[in-house]
């Protein structure tokens, strides 16, 4: 199928320069190279401009409330193990009210791809600190400096299981879109932490201020070096952090001969 064929007739509401719309052609050119049916392709959202991609490629998409897109996925991709499951949505809706969701997945396996769309504000409720803006950084909206601590996504993902870990650069489309191809391939929980510029709230980490820091990793790093990359700060190191074969959730469910559907049925598993 042609990248034409997964666009849909929504008008894609962001604002000029966004970094969302290097994630929505990285993603549409992804899923046409694969050839997944959009009959078998399912994007969940959260809240937040991130998550109205699901609006814009077809699939049997889902709009979720705050911070519960991962579960809703869960749920699907278990009650359909055939079905290609994608989240798609903010840092501040992954890694904020949804950062409990997101753990879990990690040590569950489940196969759903997990996109972060990171900007480290919350753009749609007007330039508040996201979980990943650093401590001490004063934004355009903000009246105070954040107080916080910076939360680093690829260390938590580590810490939490996830079986596919990597980072991406929203502007960067092709290598975005080549990343996201051996994440969709990977079969198990995996994330992309995809940094993106905020043009409207975000000030300081511009397209300028990103492309003097980032650069592609020439490898996957192995042993204590995994750790080094992702918690580097003045440079930003991009490409696939870690990747491993494991059984998936479903798979271990089938080993111990389990009814996943009965499960479900009987709210027994979350």
């Amino acid at each position: 199928m042609g990248v034409s064929e997964y666009k849909t007739d929504a008008w894609v509401q962001w604002c000029p320069g966004c970094g969302n719309y290097g994630v929505l052609t990285a993603l549409r050119e992804a899923v046409s190279e694969l050839k997944i049916d959009p009959k078998k392709l399912v994007l969940v959202g959260g809240i937040g401009c991130s998550s109205r991609i699901v609006y814009y490629i077809r699939g049997s998409n889902v709009h979720a409330i705050h911070g519960r897109a991962i579960p809703i996925a869960s749920g699907i991709k278990l009650s359909n193990p055939e079905l290609t499951v994608i989240v798609a949505a903010g840092d501040g809706d992954i890694l904020g009210i949804g950062a409990g969701h997101f753990i879990a997945l990690g040590r569950r396996n489940i196969d759903v791809k997990v996109l972060i769309h990171d900007n480290a504000v919350y753009g749609l409720t007007k330039g508040q600190a996201g979980p990943t803006l650093p401590s001490g950084v004063k934004l355009r909206a903000m009246n105070y400096a954040n107080v916080h601590e910076a939360l680093n996504p690829l260390l938590l993902a580590f810490a939490s299981g996830y079986t596919f870990i990597a980072r991406a650069y929203a502007y960067h489309v092709k290598k975005l879109k080549e990343i996201l191809l051996e994440a969709i391939r990977h079969r198990g929980s995996a994330v992309v932490d995809i940094l993106q510029p905020c043009v409207t709230y975000n000030d300081l980490m511009t397209k300028e201020w990103f492309e003097r820091r980032i650069y592609y990793l020439k490898s996957i790093p192995s042993g204590e070096s995994i750790l080094d990359k992702m918690m580097e700060r003045e440079r930003i190191p991009l490409g696939i952090f870690f990747r491993k074969e494991m059984d998936t959730f479903e798979k271990r469910m089938e080993k111990f001969d389990v009814d996943l559907e009965s499960v479900i049925r009987k709210k027994t598993l979350f």
